[in-house]
């Protein structure tokens, strides 16, 4: 199905909204069409695209509410759907945290779409593919990766007239690297809604660098290390602490925000001065969607972390009301301040540590605390004198993002990331960080 344009889904969500007699109704549209190449063991295994619409009707009674979904767009169907999620409505309890569906809204558009992504075809995700195969097999290595393009719509309409319809795309390239023996392991990861800031040749080369160099690894003994976590390793790992900046989850006792004897922690200082992290829809590294696609308000651009404080939380539409508040659409990105150092910079200003690659099989152990479990892998090396000294054994971590981000001594220079844990879009850097602790050694690569 080809991509529906705005003055297409504007007449699809007019018709729906048309057909319905209940007391309102919110219509969503999502649209997308993602292409895709996976390798193994230095062949292309698998490659393809993948096309679909749906279109979600949800209606309410008063606080009785119904949804319904449905991937046909012609009269008849639409009419089906409507009636599917009036029915549902009509049988369905009252919901006691029920909030009217918002008056309308003007949106500020974001730059999510790129022409030249959008135009991806299959030769290009071959090519993507060839440039690490073709490398690791003149240097006797065996390569894995997992290369998508994405092009998407994504249109919103509600019965007291809000519309919104935007375009977007992206890519995300994984790829690890090993030793025909096994011995060495290296990984790399690209995000990007433009392509042209996407070189598939970097990519691969920092992955078999890394494999090469990681043989022979070396036992070090478990305890607390200074690391330069690269950008990869430290967003994973904070990206469980940003679903905790909301109002709700922190007055009700729920997360690392929550003040004891009740209430949140909004204004406290919590991390060390140099953390500074915000939500900007219209940041041209990582622009996300202008509205919120479940409370259908518009995002802003939003403090999290201010010179380490605590500087915003967020609040749904029925908490803001409860607490008498105002509502602030959930971000759609995490954007953290850093320095201009490269990865390799802040190695050389390093006198001893350990460089983590990637953080991996990351469990939460402690929400109140966030403290995290997890391992090292692909690349782990100790640093002496500013360089790179020999590969080390992986390790088993036992640590928290907020402590980490109270014992930072430097940050290097920020990377897009989608990020493994993460419903966000993500700019974070590489830092170095003091008394990480490793609590045991993993025989895994």
């Amino acid at each position: 199905m080809k991509m529906l344009n705005q003055e297409e889904t504007k007449r699809i969500t007019d018709k729906v909204l048309s057909l319905t007699k209940a007391d309102e109704c919110v219509v969503t549209m999502l649209g997308n069409r993602t292409g895709n190449i996976r390798y193994a063991r230095n062949a292309v295994s698998t490659a393809g695209l993948v096309e679909d619409t749906q279109l979600a009707v949800s209606v309410a009674y008063g606080k009785k509410q119904g949804t319904a979904s449905i991937n046909e767009f012609d009269d008849k169907s639409l009419e089906k759907v409507v009636r599917r999620a009036e029915d549902l409505a009509r049988l369905a309890p009252e919901n006691p945290e029920f909030m009217p569906t918002p008056d309308k809204a003007e949106f500020r558009a974001t730059q999510t779409f790129s022409a030249k992504t959008d135009a991806i075809d299959p030769e290009y995700r071959a090519q993507v593919a060839a440039y690490s195969i073709e490398a690791c097999k003149k240097n006797k290595l065996v390569a894995a990766g997992f290369f998508t393009d994405q092009s998407a719509f994504e249109t919103i309409a509600n019965s007291k007239g809000v519309f919104g319809h935007q375009q977007r795309t992206g890519v995300d390239f994984t790829c690890t690297v090993r030793t025909e023996d096994g011995r060495g392991s290296g990984w790399v990861r690209r995000d990007a809604n433009d392509v042209a800031r996407f070189d598939p040749r970097e990519a691969a080369d920092v992955a078999i660098e890394k494999a090469l160099r990681s043989v022979d690894a070396k036992a070090l003994e478990p305890g607390r290390y200074t690391v330069i976590l690269e950008p990869a390793a430290s967003a994973d790992l904070m990206a469980f602490m940003f679903g905790s900046f909301d109002a709700r989850s922190a007055d009700e006792g729920r997360s690392f925000l929550s003040k004891k004897g009740g209430g949140n922690r909004l204004g406290d200082k919590l991390f060390d001065e140099q953390v500074n992290i915000w939500a900007d829809p219209w940041d041209k590294d990582v622009p996300v969607m202008p509205w919120d696609a479940e409370s259908l308000l518009p995002r802003e651009r939003m403090d999290l972390i201010k010179d380490g404080k605590v500087a915003n939380l967020g609040y749904s539409r029925y908490w803001a009301q409860k607490m008498g508040k105002r509502a602030i659409a959930t971000p759609g990105n995490i954007i953290m301040a850093g320095g201009s150092k490269s990865t390799q910079e802040l190695i050389a200003s390093t006198k001893k540590g350990i460089l983590v690659t990637r953080t991996w099989y990351i469990r939460m152990v402690d929400p109140q605390s966030v403290l995290l479990t997890g391992l090292t892998r692909d690349g782990t090396f100790y640093i002496e004198n500013g360089k790179i000294k020999h590969p080390i054994k992986n390790f088993r971590f036992n640590e928290s993002p907020v402590t980490m981000l109270n014992n930072i001594d430097e940050l290097g220079k920020p990377e897009v990331l989608a990020g493994d844990e993460s419903p966000f879009q993500l700019l974070v850097p590489a830092m170095r960080v003091r008394d990480f602790n490793f609590t045991s050694l993993s025989d895994a690569v």
